[in-house]
């Protein structure tokens, strides 16, 4: 949803209630879809989670791909076509000649994924959004692919967000990382230090909940207990107060502003943060009591690992 609001492209019964997208000083939010097809492909593209549904199953792949190249950049026949076996091949795909002829379903998954990269890339963009890139892709196949795109985004000098809900994929391959809970921003920082020196109980546990190289195997993977809020009607306080051991009565009632960490470009919203006194005594009050404000459990062994 985030991506596709910076994109405008929600459905019209959609609302941006408050707020502005500004993209180079502009606020395409306001822009209808004119406007905004000035603005897609050429300055911001999209590759979106599942390749099977981005692609049309009905169309060759070189004319999807050469569709963008003719809008956009008015392109010969035989340009297009030189450019979308370029691209092809950019985004390391066999054959591409004959790739171009092909369909869909033709290829497989992970191939599938690097033709939308192309098409993502046929214009040129300065920014670029990956969606959950590598969803339904295997592990072998997801490196390949967040591979592909770091490469793609070093070589094109482009900007990139990286939508995942795994902050294993992350690692190594962001500048800056914002962590999103319940439709907003809950903690931003520089990667590095937000992998060591985190500040939001759900940043947190999303750590805790990544699969660890020097865990026996058969550990459980720790999952977050509770539901996430409805966001129609949300709580009132802090929208993670219902599944935070940290959480105090203060929590359910007031909703934290976004405070600085004290470090360049780190911020999060928390009354009790981690790895603070303030959030150690929370921990600790929690833990004598035997659960938190909000009643998640919170044990001794728990309040001892901080």
């Amino acid at each position: 949803v985030l991506s596709k609001s910076i994109m405008g492209l929600l459905p019209r019964r959609n609302v941006l209630r408050e707020g502005q997208v500004l993209y180079e000083g502009l606020d395409v939010s306001v822009l209808d879809e004119n406007q905004m097809r000035n603005i897609w492909g050429a300055e911001m593209s999209m590759v979106f989670q599942d390749p099977m549904t981005s692609l049309n199953p009905v169309m060759k792949i070189g004319k999807q791909i050469k569709e963008s190249l003719y809008l956009h950049l008015n392109m010969s026949k035989d340009d297009a076509h030189d450019t979308a076996v370029a691209l092809l091949s950019s985004v390391n795909i066999p054959e591409p000649e004959q790739r171009l002829e092909e369909y869909p379903h033709q290829l497989s998954g992970g191939m599938r994924q690097r033709v939308v990269i192309a098409i993502a890339l046929a214009c040129g963009p300065k920014l670029l959004f990956a969606d959950e890139p590598t969803t339904a892709l295997d592990v072998t196949v997801q490196a390949q692919i967040l591979n592909l795109l770091q490469q793609q985004q070093h070589e094109r000098h482009m900007a990139m967000i990286l939508v995942t809900h795994d902050l294993g994929v992350v690692a190594g391959r962001t500048d800056d990382i914002a962590v999103m809970y319940a439709g907003r921003v809950v903690e931003t920082a520089p990667t590095a230090t937000l992998f060591t020196a985190m500040r939001h109980p759900y940043t947190e546990a999303l750590m805790a909940s990544i699969p660890k190289l020097t865990d026996p195997s058969h550990t459980r993977l720790e999952a977050i207990g509770g539901r996430p809020p409805d966001l129609i009607n949300p709580p009132a306080g802090c929208k993670f107060a219902p599944r935070c051991k940290y959480a105090q009565d203060r929590c359910l009632q007031e909703d934290p502003p976004l405070m600085d960490a004290g470090e360049p470009g780190h911020s999060f919203r928390c009354f009790y943060p981690v790895g603070t006194d303030a959030g150690a005594q929370a921990l600790a009050n929690n833990a004598a009591a035997g659960r938190s404000a909000s009643g998640v459990p919170v044990t001794l062994a728990a309040s001892g690992s901080h």
